[in-house]
């Protein structure tokens, strides 16, 4: 049930960006969030889509792209809401390699994607733990 990353290697340059997001939108797939990291040559900009596996096949004619499971966990879009999350994923020794937040489409709605080391194990404890997570299929609605 997990949801699938789309992370793109671009050189930090000017008009990297634009060109990449253009490329996505051409699919005619939504962007729900997305996240940009930086080092001194490149980026990684890393973005969850309503249509992961056409944007996958259309960026890998043109970029360097890596299609990773990622797990979005649901919380309230108030403050605290992340705590419990990180708490049960702690519990059970996950480990999370970095995270990013997005709001929902509800008023007070939000989710958190995180990279952790063991994406099932971490959606059972999550949803052992009452945290709804998303799927690729509920992008798509």
């Amino acid at each position: 049930m997990a949801i699938t990353q789309i992370s793109l290697f671009l050189m930090n340059q000017p008009g990297q960006l634009v060109e990449a997001v253009g490329a996505i939108s051409d699919t005619g797939s939504n962007i729900r969030a997305m996240s940009i990291a930086e080092a001194n040559d490149f980026g990684i900009l890393r973005a969850i889509v309503t249509d992961t596996d056409l944007v996958c096949k259309a960026l890998k004619e043109k970029y360097l792209v890596n299609c990773t499971p990622v797990v979005a966990a649901r919380m309230d879009d108030r403050h605290g809401a992340l705590y419990p999350i990180l708490a049960v994923l702690n519990e059970s020794n996950i480990n999370i390699e970095y995270m990013y937040a997005f709001t929902g489409t509800g008023p007070e709605e939000a989710y958190v994607v995180l990279r952790v080391n063991d994406v099932e194990t971490a959606e059972q404890v999550l949803h052992a733990g009452g945290i709804d997570t998303l799927s690729d299929e509920s992008l798509k609605l």
